[in-house]
């Protein structure tokens, strides 16, 4: 099926099964391949104003709505959103599309899904783009600004309360948590069908329980050519752990603090971070 973002670029929307999913997944152009992955609350909208842009520049962008999310089938336990089933479905997504290696730009637990990604399937990887979350465990334990930035992932533990709460008096706790940011009717209109919000909360709950908040699993170091991204208006994420990411990679790495943007840089700041990737990507 063809689609069009902003009646820009044409773009075709796919339906591909890998590891006993259906996948949604948005293809459009020709060249070098960029994978774009994106995080919670968002799907592959978030990439809208990148993928024209990337495209006209020569590359093929891939936009998969990740596990759960958007148009993409919901498995329905916990431990089906561990990252390391992602990673997998990342890799898998490549191979159905005739892709072996690809720049990946990941934003939210779409950086963490790339991190992952580059570490350990380090030949698929050409260039590595993390906006907004850092290498898993870089910064190693919590300052109070992290724990107080990243107070809701507890809430999110609790397994029915949670999604209770968060939809209460018209999605009140979760408007207050987005404080402005994002997609928010979008949001909230992709999250109301059913066992979508238990699906995203899933990925918190596979993959940060509370045992882990003072220790991190050691993981291979990215190879690849690394641009880290962070903006000072980020809500949930400090800098630490996207400054602590360059030790965590043997590549070049390039680092950029974005100022006056809030966590969804590329909605906030879509031609520079256009600039920024076609700059960085390219060379």
């Amino acid at each position: 099926m063809m689609a069009a973002t902003n009646g820009a670029v044409p773009i075709e929307a796919k339906q591909l099964q890998v590891n006993g999913l259906r996948y949604h997944v948005l293809d459009a152009g020709q060249g070098t391949p960029v994978i774009l992955l994106h995080g919670f609350p968002d799907t592959s909208e978030l990439w809208r104003r990148q993928i024209d842009a990337l495209v006209r520049a020569g590359f093929r962008v891939i936009a998969p709505d990740l596990r759960g999310r958007g148009k993409t089938e919901r498995p329905p336990n916990v431990a089906d959103y561990a990252l390391p089933l992602i990673v997998q479905d990342v890799a898998a997504l490549l191979t159905a599309l005739g892709i072996q290696r690809a720049h990946v730009v990941g934003h939210d637990w779409g950086a963490a899904v790339a991190w992952l990604f580059a570490a350990f399937l380090p030949d698929r990887v050409d260039h590595l783009v993390a906006i907004s979350v850092g290498y898993p465990g870089a910064a190693s334990r919590p300052k109070l600004e992290d724990l107080q930035k990243g107070w809701y992932r507890l809430l999110l533990q609790f397994e029915g309360i949670a999604e209770e709460l968060i939809q209460q008096d018209g999605w009140y706790l979760f408007r207050e948590l987005l404080h402005g940011g994002g997609d928010e009717e979008l949001y909230i209109a992709s999250l109301s069908e059913p066992g979508a919000l238990t699906a995203g909360f899933n990925w918190y709950r596979a993959n940060l329980p509370p045992e882990r908040l003072l220790s991190a699993p050691e993981l291979p170091p990215v190879k690849a050519p690394t641009l880290g991204i962070w903006s000072t208006g980020d809500l949930y994420l400090t800098e630490r752990g996207m400054l602590a990411s360059a030790a965590k990679v043997t590549g070049p790495w390039k680092y950029v603090r974005i100022e006056d943007a809030s966590h969804w840089i590329p909605l906030d700041k879509p031609d520079l971070l256009n600039q920024l990737l076609l700059e960085f990507l390219s060379s």
